[in-house]
């Protein structure tokens, strides 16, 4: 029987115990789907088409690791694309149907996931209330008169309610934070450029991310590993370049007058709760000036950046004035008062606020901020809501603008019921190194599990915290041990932690006229391979920094999964230099491949 709400851990073992199958999920889920909110989905898997896939993932079980989310069905925020169903970003006259999975999407399901339905969502995901939709207004899963959060409101409710095991969002003022909180759920917002966009309707094309709803950190580091990796087509991905923490960093917090609840004891209570847990887990609080950050944030909405929302839809806007929200209209129509030089005068003025925000960012290594100061009603929101809404995004606007990494964890809960939240923010590509503090702090909250309450965290998806600080690095060829650039890596103080295989779905080239002789190894989902041999190294901060600067093109630092399921930093190969390179993936490696030469 499935779970009222179910993590991956949880599902995994229903899997394993032989009593469950995919399709039985298929069965249940679309009798669930049926009873709940109708606001959550704008376009639901049919139960036919939920069934087929569920048969057609049973005939390719797979070998241990190589489907790491095999079965575990998930659901797509309604502005990101899934093949076949319907784009709407909640406005109908915008509707268009995909033939094509975005990127994100295809590789979740690639590694066996399964798509249960596209959600509602803040039209144009301009919001962060959850209200702004012609499809109805989702609600939160612990009281009804209570607003869900948005943008990303229907996948948010989707996993708290036991729809699915995680959610995709998108997040780019804090729309995959904000109804994170408002559902008891863990809101993963990775750096910018981390998970590519390509296949996403943009809100701030600059600013966008894929972000991930899931009940546990461990779950939504796992479906982000699995997501991420670069992508040449699209021109705002980044190579990432991983940041440490220490293993007890020192944490910003707010104090003083930059506090702000408007007026809400309760939730300022619980993040005051969140900021005594992190010092029971030995991290050291230090008071933070917020101010720059604060003005930051405001720069989104109330300056030119609100163009960019403009940009993204104006021949539509333009052509189809009536078929948008009202409040969203009047956010989107406000662009057209700013002029180019309105434009170059904001990116000075960011820039300014990005240089005052380093003296904070010497003196900590994160902040810990409330994901939001307050929540409303769905009545007092429609009643105000252009102010009722900046509101919300008081602590988590800036976010994008200043290129960091977020990820929001229940905190608590209020005597009415209703759950709060904290963020922990890192700088950019902190990603990897937040999540162990972030885990720890879930886990000090006890909180449950979505709506449920009472429910524990599964000590399987502990995430744990690195043992050295040392960051892993998978090489493929010419660095592997004995081979001609080994050397790199030992003369940074480099250290091979263990052989291993990457999982079937990679495929090996040599590439021409490089010396001395180089590989390329490339990631084609649905590809049934053998797996190449490759080596785990580890490289302080510092040096992985330096090594990975050094990289030439083609070649860059992707994360390629391993067999075992884990996903880990090392070489890709961006796609156009293979077209004409030698494929030599039946070696099963690059030294055997050299040896054959020999």
């Amino acid at each position: 029987m499935l779970p009222a709400v179910f993590d991956l851990t949880r599902l995994r073992a229903l899997y394993a115990s032989g009593a469950f199958t995919p399709l039985d999920l298929a069965a249940a889920l679309a009798e669930r789907i049926a009873a709940a909110d109708p606001a959550a989905f704008i376009t639901p898997v049919s139960p036919a088409a939920l069934r087929e896939a569920a048969a057609a993932l049973m005939a390719r079980a797979p070998e241990p690791g190589s489907l790491p989310l095999w079965g575990v069905p998930f659901a797509v925020k309604d502005n990101i694309d899934v093949a076949g169903l319907p784009t709407t970003a909640a406005c109908p006259a915008f509707a268009f149907t995909p033939e094509t999975d975005a990127v994100a999407v295809a590789r979740l399901k690639a590694a066996g996931a399964l798509v249960v339905g596209k959600t509602n969502l803040d039209q144009f995901a301009t919001g962060l209330n959850g209200t702004r939709s012609p499809y109805g207004a989702p609600r939160s899963v612990f009281d009804p008169a209570f607003i869900s959060g948005g943008s990303s409101s229907g996948s948010a409710v989707a996993v708290a309610a036991g729809l699915a095991a995680f959610a995709l969002g998108t997040d780019t003022a804090g729309s995959g934070r904000v109804p994170a909180a408002f559902n008891n759920l863990v809101g993963l917002k990775p750096s910018r450029g981390l998970i590519s966009t390509t296949g996403l309707v943009p809100a701030c094309r600059s600013l966008d991310c894929i972000s991930v709803f899931a009940l546990t950190v461990g779950d939504a580091v796992t479906v982000r590993r699995v997501a991420e990796g670069f992508d040449p087509a699209d021109p705002y991905a980044r190579r990432p370049a991983p940041r440490a923490l220490p293993a007890a960093p020192r944490i910003g917090v707010l104090a003083g007058a930059e506090r702000e609840f408007f007026g809400d004891a309760e939730a300022e209570r619980l993040y005051d709760a969140a900021c005594a847990r992190a010092e029971r887990l030995g991290w050291t609080l230090v008071p933070f000036d917020y101010a720059p950050f604060r003005e930051a944030a405001s720069l989104l909405y109330d300056g030119p950046w609100v163009a960019e929302r403009l940009a993204a839809i104006e021949a539509f806007a333009t052509a189809n004035p009536d078929a948008i929200d009202p409040a969203v209209r009047r956010i989107v129509e406000s662009a057209r008062a700013y002029s180019a030089v309105d434009a170059f005068r904001g990116q000075y003025r960011l820039e300014a606020l990005r240089r005052q925000t380093e003296a904070t960012w010497a003196a900590v290594d994160a902040l810990l901020l409330p994901t939001a100061p307050t929540t409303y009603t769905v009545e007092a929101m429609q009643a105000d809501p252009i102010t009722l809404n900046a509101r919300l995004g008081l602590y988590t606007n800036f976010a994008n603008l200043l290129d960091c990494a977020a990820i929001a964890v229940p905190a608590g809960f209020r005597p009415d019921g209703l759950p709060a939240g904290v963020t922990l923010v890192g700088r950019a590509f902190s990603d990897d190194a937040l999540a162990p503090l972030a885990d720890a702090l879930h886990r000090e909250a006890a909180p449950g599990l979505g709506r449920l309450r009472e429910a524990a965290l599964p000590e399987e998806s502990r995430v744990a915290p690195p043992a050295d600080g040392r960051i892993p690095l998978v090489v493929v060829g010419a660095h592997l041990t004995g081979l001609p650039l080994n050397r790199e890596l030992t003369d940074l103080g480099g250290r091979l932690v263990r052989a291993a295989r990457t999982a079937p779905d990679y495929r090996l080239y040599a590439l021409p006229g490089t010396t001395p002789p180089k590989p390329g190894l490339v990631r084609a989902p649905g590809f049934a391979g053998p797996g190449l041999a490759v080596e785990v190294w580890s490289l302080d901060p510092a040096a992985f920094g330096r090594f990975a600067a050094a990289i030439p093109a083609p070649l860059g630092i992707g994360r390629i999964t391993l067999e075992d399921g884990t996903a880990v930093s090392g070489f890709l190969c961006e796609a156009h230099a293979v077209a004409e390179a030698e494929e030599v993936t039946e070696f099963g490696g690059w030294r055997a491949y050299v040896a054959s030469r020999r």
